[in-house]
Order: C-alpha cells, then sequence, then structure tokens
C-alpha cells in the first residue's frame, strides 16, 4: 500500500482541496474494496499543530498525525495556500524540510494550484516545469524564476513533482495520480463517479489576459496602455520606441522583461482577448468577430486564436457563448 500525506497548512488553505482529494483518493479504496480487492492507498492528514483553524476559526481540521510522526511517505499533497503567500509560507516553513527528505527519500510530491509556491519555496522545483493559477503565474515567476513556469498547463509531472493550474484543475491532477497507480480504468470510473473532464490539456481557455503591469517601467505600461486602446492600428517596435524616444533594441529588451512578452506576442494578446469577449456574447459570428478584432485572414486568426487559447474560434463560441448555451 501507498502512504499518503495532505498536508494541513496554518493560516488559510484550500478546505476544498483538502477535502476533496481526502474523498477522491479515499474512493479508490472503497471501489477496490467493493471488487474484494485490498485498499491500494492509506491516507493521513499531516499538520504542524493538532488543531488547525480555517476561516477565522469558523472550520477547524483536525490532523492524523504531526509531520514528525511520519518518517516515510510515497506521496505528499499540498493544498492551495491563500492570502498573501510570503505570509503563508513564513506560517509554514517548518514543513520544508521534510518536504525535502521525504522527496530524497522517494516520496512523490504534488502541490494543488498556488501551493506550487509552498512547494517552489523548497528548491525542488529549480529548473523543473511546473504550473499555477494563470492569475499567480507572473507573480511566481517574480519570486522564483529558476523554476520553469508554464501557467497554460492543467497539471505537470517531472522527476516525481507535480503540480496542477488554477482552483477546480486539481481534480485533473488527482484524475492523473491516480491512474499512475491505481490505472487507466481506475482513473475513468474516478472521473464518471466526480463527473470529472478527464484529459483537459490546458487551462489556456480560462486565461483572461490584463497584461503584466506590477512592475516598475513607466514607459513599458504608457506602451502597454497604447496597445490595449489602438490595437486595431499596425503597432510596431520601432513606432513604440520612437514614441518613447529610445532604442528598438533597448525598448524591446524592457518590453520582454516587464510583459513576457513580444511587443507583437502583446498585440496578438490583446485582440484575441477582444475576440473572446465578442464571442461569448453571441451576437457575432467568427467571421464579424475576426474583422472586428481587426484580422483580415481567417486561417492567421484560427492559428492565432488556437495557439493563445487552445480552442479554435468556433469551439470557443460553442464553448463560453451564452447563445450557445441556452439553445443546447
Amino acid at each position: 500500500m501507498k502512504h499518503i500525506s495532505i498536508i494541513v497548512p496554518l493560516g488559510q488553505s484550500s478546505l476544498v482541496n483538502i477535502e476533496g482529494s481526502l474523498q477522491i483518493l479515499s474512493e479508490v479504496n472503497v471501489i477496490r474494496a467493493k471488487k474484494g480487492e485490498d485498499p491500494l492507498f492509506i491516507i493521513q492528514l499531516v499538520g504542524l499543530a493538532q488543531q488547525v483553524p480555517q476561516r477565522n476559526g469558523l472550520f477547524t481540521i483536525v490532523p492524523d498525525v504531526l509531520i514528525d510522526d511520519v518518517l516515510k511517505t510515497d506521496l505528499i499533497i499540498i493544498p492551495s495556500l491563500q492570502g498573501d503567500q510570503p505570509t503563508a509560507l513564513e506560517m509554514n516553513r517548518a514543513f520544508l524540510p521534510w518536504i525535502t527528505r521525504q522527496y530524497h527519500q522517494g516520496a512523490e510530491v504534488a502541490s494543488l494550484c498556488i501551493g506550487a509556491f509552498l512547494l517552489a519555496a523548497t528548491g525542488l522545483l529549480n529548473g523543473k516545469t511546473c504550473t499555477t493559477h494563470w492569475m499567480l503565474a507572473d507573480e511566481f515567476r517574480r519570486t522564483y524564476p529558476e523554476a520553469k513556469m508554464i501557467p497554460s498547463k492543467i497539471i505537470s509531472d517531472e522527476d516525481g513533482l507535480y503540480t496542477s493550474g488554477g482552483a477546480f484543475s486539481y481534480l485533473n491532477l488527482l484524475v492523473y495520480l491516480i491512474e499512475k497507480h491505481a490505472g487507466r480504468e481506475m482513473a475513468i470510473q474516478i472521473a464518471k463517479s466526480f463527473v470529472i473532464d478527464i484529459d483537459k490539456p490546458s487551462q489556456s481557455p480560462f486565461i483572461i489576459f490584463e497584461g503584466q503591469k506590477d512592475h516598475t517601467d513607466e514607459d513599458v505600461k504608457k506602451a502597454q496602455h497604447f496597445i490595449e486602446q489602438n490595437y486595431l492600428e499596425k503597432i510596431t517596435i520601432d513606432q513604440l520606441a520612437d514614441k518613447f524616444a529610445t532604442s528598438t533594441r533597448n525598448f524591446q529588451r524592457r518590453f520582454l522583461k516587464f510583459t513576457n512578452n513580444t511587443v507583437n506576442e502583446y498585440v496578438q494578446r490583446v485582440k484575441i482577448e477582444a475576440a473572446k469577449r465578442k464571442l461569448e456574447s453571441g451576437k457575432m459570428n467568427v467571421s464579424e468577430v475576426m474583422y472586428e478584432v481587426g484580422y483580415t485572414d481567417t486561417k492567421t486568426f484560427r492559428d492565432v486564436f488556437k495557439k493563445i487559447t487552445g480552442l479554435t474560434p468556433v469551439d470557443y463560441r460553442n464553448k463560453y457563448s451564452r447563445r450557445e448555451l441556452l439553445e443546447r
């Protein structure tokens, strides 16, 4: 049997992550028992204190054991830690050496949503591909630049380290782990039981592009606002560099550094975000939306849209249009 440790952080954490992980992983044992098979998992809530208040005392979690009681585990699950991440990390710093020691003893480690911040604080994600909630991806990059953050991913898997994207994508990671340890048939049964969309490839369709403006370069911020207000015009890096009286090469370097996009990529993302909103309204067809946001070539629009969102314009409209939803 495999020992699973679901950690219970101090402060505010995701009760859904903790209870959901416990419930779904326990269901594997229930299904096996119905078939006359032995349990596969021993699952324990592992904490730093014997009682962990949550939501200003509205709930209290009582861990099964404390970290010093767990000498060996096979899988550690880190739930999302809410609120200010440096504060959350400081409150839970005692977990770090334990997680690191368990990993080097052969344990796998999975972080759910922004639990990736705590996992990254161990240094184990340095040089590794990972993901987190897309809304905090830029903050994660600034805090842990040595990790390879790819916010479009729903899950990552590298060297026994797993991360999941935003919010309820933790369900996809749980199903993925169940498939890895209990087989595809069990994973499908769990997905059906809990109505989980199995094998979801990306969180790109959920990302709302607002531009990375939490930086100190005022000229780059002005350029971002200029692009957002004038995206229907042809905008080039030369034009922006001239507008802000600097060299093209220097401005290009600054723009990429502070936005994680080239100027052309930024323009494309602004256009596609506008297209998404128009498709969601259901008032225009795809061709009308394409022209409205400044594209004239159907293939180019489709290719750029799919690259950024993971869906074709038609698929996106079918998925998010209120009119399409009402017609189903």
